[in-house]
């Protein structure tokens, strides 16, 4: 069986390839009672719609396959 931190790997790839073709990048920094910390990247990290991409994308699809996550931070 798959551990926490794989199954959240998973769901961020399902969405790396859109965050790539605007070039940018998200990367798993850790796990922590819950909460996924995130660490966006290249274009992402200064876009005005980074805040929006977390929380209608990178948090919805990583909270849709791991049901135990309770939220996503960017750190």
């Amino acid at each position: 069986m798959e551990d926490l931190r794989e199954r959240v790997e998973k769901a961020l790839n399902e969405i790396r390839p859109m965050l790539i073709a605007d070039g940018g990048n998200v990367h798993l920094v850790d796990i922590k009672d819950g909460i996924v910390q995130v660490h966006l990247v290249g274009a992402c990290a200064g876009c005005p719609a980074a805040q929006m991409t977390l929380y209608e994308g990178i948090s919805q699809i990583i909270r849709e396959r791991v049901p135990e996550i309770k939220g996503v931070v960017a750190v």
